[in-house]
């Protein structure tokens, strides 16, 4: 059995498409939320990764309430409660079909703020992407995108494989990134990668730059000092705004003394507060101007 919640997130369930989706939100317990964070985990994760318990300040859920947003973490869908409908998961465009409309149902009975702001890790952050390009139901303020980029640092045979798991090495890197605690959590924050969504792993850096000529929004990708699965040279990094032309803005960033899974690390609470103060910078934005990237139809 897994772990309850702490006091302040509770487990909600949305509907899309005829699938529920599980989630953890936290919303403000006495204002309206300033913004909504919608949180996407990665491949062989669950909801639980934003929500790291095992060094004090770790919790993207904690942080964001206190700075006044509420920060909706989905299991996306083939996680979570979904597991049963869709044991094979979904392909990349069918979950950003479901998340869209598991948002518009959340959208409907949420006070939002001023709008979404999309943070993804790993395959979250492909999703991100993915539901950016295809627009949201609800007016989209930024995206931060960490643990992916468009170009492998490993061949094709060393992805995750069938199983889910992939190489450890990959997904943590040295144990010394994480504090101790982490790895004593991980059944309730690890889970298989569905079959469809590891199918798909190696097809990312075709479909980048289709995608990411579709966002509109500002985008601020963080890579991990100690990332292993995608290629962050500086020559790659620098390729990187231009393939994302109809943004407004694009960040390329490094987190230092951080493995792949930036989240659960030592310096998890210094990525979220980066993470959002560029949720800061777009609503400044969206305040200045009255601009965002309006929802779908």
């Amino acid at each position: 059995m897994s772990t309850p919640p702490p006091t302040g997130t509770r487990r909600i369930t949305l509907h899309a498409q005829g699938t529920a989706l599980s989630a953890l939100l936290a919303t403000p317990p006495t204002t309206a939320p300033r913004a909504t964070v919608v949180a996407l985990h990665g491949g062989g994760m669950t909801a639980g990764y934003f929500d790291g318990r095992a060094h004090p300040g770790q919790s993207l859920l904690t942080l964001g309430v206190r700075l006044g947003y509420a920060v909706l973490a989905l299991d996306r869908p083939g996680y979570g409660a979904s597991t049963s409908d869709l044991p094979h998961g979904q392909s990349l465009a069918e979950q950003s079909a479901t998340v869209r409309a598991a948002l518009a149902h959340y959208a409907a009975r949420h006070d939002l703020g001023a709008g979404v702001f999309v943070l993804g890790h790993s395959y979250g952050g492909k999703l991100a992407l993915t539901c950016a390009a295809d627009r949201l139901p609800a007016p989209l303020l930024g995206l931060d995108v960490s643990g992916i980029g468009h170009r492998l640092a490993v061949p094709a045979h060393d992805l995750p494989s069938a199983s889910g798991q992939g190489h450890w090495k990959h997904n943590w890197g040295a144990l010394r990134l994480y504090p101790p605690d982490t790895f004593r959590h991980c059944p309730d924050i690890v889970a298989p990668m569905p079959e469809r969504e590891c199918a798909e792993v190696a097809a990312w850096p075709a479909r980048f730059a289709s995608i990411a000529a579709r966002v509109e929004v500002p985008v601020r990708f963080t890579f991990a000092e100690h990332e292993k699965w995608w290629r962050h040279d500086e020559s790659t990094l620098t390729e990187l705004p231009a393939l994302l032309p109809r943004a407004p803005r694009v960040l390329v960033e490094r987190q230092p003394q951080a493995g792949h899974n930036i989240s659960l690390g030592w310096t998890a609470h210094t990525y979220h507060l980066r993470a959002l103060a560029f949720l800061e910078e777009c609503l400044a934005g969206h305040e200045a101007t009255g601009t965002t990237v309006p929802a779908a139809a």
